[in-house]
């Protein structure tokens, strides 16, 4: 019986073949919290008494969510954070390097790895051809110490796209569609496997929004099998010797399949407040929805491609009068490239603000907290009431492209035509 790429990396990690349903102790190739997590973790990693590490080079800290601190009682917590790197030699990304799950795709996240960490969002390292997921901070903290974890084989969700994205549309859009469909727990514990010719000729940072919102479905992971595109993220951050082929046998189990046809897709537009509560731009609902601020940024879409669909838009024009616009790149890398091409000054010249490397206003800590009634366009993963900081204000998801275009024009527009 063939196997699906989850089946395949948890055994080798067990030692064993298994199938979807086993329970597997398997061993950890990189397990990570960030600053809301890891406090946690550490108080757990301390209460079991331990003074080492299993394997400290392959475990990693990051501050990003409130980054630089946001209050005194953070800036401590910061404070441990850093003293436990620093007396355990695990890796620490502080303050300005960037969101964690960005900086594990530049750094650290490989092909056949798996990979667990304090965020829900840790799927998104699944874009490798790895098996990442998030767990609760004591879960990650026995992982950190021990070097191992335990999991149950999630049965996988084979998603098929075929067809060519529209000029405007992107892997964004193709998620949201796919979330709608299927809903919000449309995929609970499944693991979603993308295969079909329009996801082989994604590039990484849209493959990289695809693992990302698996858990908005209810996934336990989201992965791609690992190929040229692949190879060359990697050899772009110097990590050649980090790529291997993985990929589904041919005979592999499903639980399900999915058929999509991308050519069939225009931009998509999650509503309030939940991420399956979708609409095609074309919907009536979707005219005349004036927004108060943009948000452009996220570990979902913060890659400088994505920064580079929305200056392309916004270069010579101005953000309309009553609505702002927010930024935040994803890593400092990406800040770097960003300013390097003239993109930041294409934002602030519009009007724009923008932030430092992290997660910014998504968690709604801090850089663009919204007030009561106000409407939010963002490209971030989640939409939940509340996300951003006031559960008195309304989150609207979409495309780089569209949060673009409608910081221009104050309200939800099709950024078809401006393209």
């Amino acid at each position: 019986m063939g196997k699906t790429m989850v089946e395949k990396i948890i055994g080798k990690h067990a030692g064993k073949e298994v199938v979807a349903g086993e329970l597997a102790i398997v061993d950890v190739d990189l397990a990570y919290v960030q600053d809301w997590t890891g406090p946690l973790a550490i108080s757990q990693i301390r209460e079991m008494g331990f003074k080492e590490l299993k394997r400290p080079e392959r475990v990693a800290i990051f501050i990003d969510h409130s980054s630089p601190s946001s209050a005194k009682e953070i800036a401590t917590s910061h404070i441990g954070l850093r003293e436990f790197a620093r007396n355990t030699g695990c890796k620490l990304f502080d303050v300005g390097s960037g969101v964690c799950h960005v900086i594990v795709a530049e750094k650290l996240a490989r092909p056949w790895d798996l990979i667990i960490g304090a965020d829900s969002h840790t799927c998104m390292g699944g874009a490798f051809g790895a098996l990442a997921t998030g767990m609760g901070s004591t879960d990650v903290a026995v992982a950190i110490a021990f070097g191992k974890t335990w999991l149950k084989v999630p049965a996988a969700v084979k998603v098929e796209v075929k067809g060519k994205l529209q000029k405007g549309v992107y892997a964004k859009d193709l998620m949201l569609y796919l979330i709608g469909k299927i809903g919000a727990d449309g995929a609970s514990y499944k693991s979603l496997e993308f295969v079909g010719e329009t996801t082989e000729n994604l590039p990484m940072h849209e493959r990289l929004v695809l693992t990302n919102m698996a858990i908005e479905a209810g996934a336990k992971c989201g992965i791609f099998p690992s190929d040229i595109k692949t190879k060359a993220y990697l050899a772009e951050y110097g990590r050649e010797g980090d790529y291997k082929e993985i990929a589904p046998d041919p005979d592999a189990v499903y639980e399900r399949k999915i058929e999509i046809d991308a050519s069939m897709l225009e931009p998509i537009i999650a509503f309030p407040h939940t991420v399956d509560n979708v609409r095609a731009i074309s919907h009536p609902d979707c005219a005349d929805v004036s927004i108060d601020q943009i948000y452009i940024g996220t570990c979902t879409n913060g890659r400088f491609e994505d920064l580079k669909v929305a200056a392309d838009i916004l270069k010579g024009r101005h953000v309309k009068e009553g609505t702002r616009l927010v930024i935040t790149p994803g890593s400092k890398d990406i800040y770097q490239k960003a300013m390097r091409a003239g993109l930041l000054d294409i934002f602030v010249e519009a009007g724009g603000a923008v932030n430092s490397p992290g997660c910014g206003a998504c968690p709604g800590a801090q850089t663009g907290i919204l007030g009561d009634g106000e409407k939010c366009l963002s490209t971030m993963n989640r939409n939940f009431k509340g996300r951003m900081g006031n559960p008195n204000s309304f989150i609207y998801l979409a495309s780089p492209a569209v949060c673009a275009i409608s910081a221009i024009t104050g309200k939800i527009t099709d950024p078809r035509r401006f393209i």
